[in-house]
């Protein structure tokens, strides 16, 4: 599994709304800036975050993005399954309900079933309230 730029980027801006969040909405303007991201390519990343009802947005003066809920409500899984359209780590049909003529003859189709469920166990796991923590503070999912 890799990880694409919309997933990381869409990660980023969750965690600056989370951590700059005062009940105000945020200008894009400003998580570009302090993210240092292209404002356009932000506007894609959170029209899919708002679509998807993770984000709420407002035009015009005093307008911005905020999250819709609270950070521990938010799994990084979540996020990039959104973002990335899945999390698995191989291109098999026998991960997921497609059916595939090899899996019952399939010797490596229960380790990937194994990884993938590390995987996606692993990443909802974490929440943005686990990566907005002080730096001092050791994160949960460690």
């Amino acid at each position: 599994m890799m990880v694409s730029t919309k997933g990381r980027y869409a990660l980023r801006v969750m965690i600056d709304l989370a951590e700059h969040d005062d009940g105000l909405y945020i200008p894009l303007k400003e998580i570009a800036a302090r993210q240092d991201i292209s404002e356009k390519y932000l506007e894609s990343i959170v029209k899919l975050l708002t679509r998807n009802g993770d984000l709420v947005g407002v035009r015009g003066k005093g307008g911005g993005y905020r999250l819709t809920r609270s950070p521990e409500e938010y799994t990084v899984g979540s996020i990039l399954r959104l973002t990335e359209g899945g999390l698995a780590p191989v291109g098999c049909p026998g991960l997921d309900s497609r059916s595939c003529d090899r899996a019952e003859d399939c010797r490596t189709l229960p380790m990937w079933r194994e990884l993938d469920k590390l995987i996606n166990d692993y990443l909802d796991g974490v929440t943005l309230a686990d990566l907005i923590r002080p730096k001092e503070e050791e994160p949960a999912f460690l």
